[in-house]
């Protein structure tokens, strides 16, 4: 589970993001980062009914991509914040395909700290 200081909980900054972000988007997730005047960075999931009607299983996949993000959470730049928008097609794919696709949209965006990755 990611840490409160990790999340993003008010409409303001997803607005924020969506407004101000820099943009990537994949066929199974779409990725907005803004940066922000914290010494952290915070993520937010979204994950639309679009997706699945079912609340289990939107919850499934957000509790995927968290684990993914807490791995990867050392290895990024602070100080922004990303909001992670996810797509029906996810429904197909597994862990590890996530993890790829998350890694290639974090990467793509410029976001990891160069120093921490080994």
């Amino acid at each position: 589970m990611l840490n409160k200081q990790n999340r993003i909980t008010r409409n303001k900054d997803f607005d924020r993001a969506f407004k101000t972000g820099q943009s990537f988007y994949g066929k199974v997730l779409g990725i907005k980062a803004v940066e922000n005047d914290l010494n952290m960075t915070r993520f937010g999931i979204l994950i639309s009914t679009k997706v699945s009607k079912k609340a289990v299983v939107r919850n499934h996949f957000k509790r995927q991509i968290r684990a993914h993000i807490q791995g990867e959470l050392p290895k990024l730049k602070k100080g922004y914040d990303i909001v992670l928008i996810v797509f029906s097609l996810i429904l197909d794919k597994d862990f590890e395909e996530i993890h790829h696709y998350l890694v290639t949209g974090l990467n793509k965006l410029n976001l990891y700290n160069l120093a921490n990755i080994k």
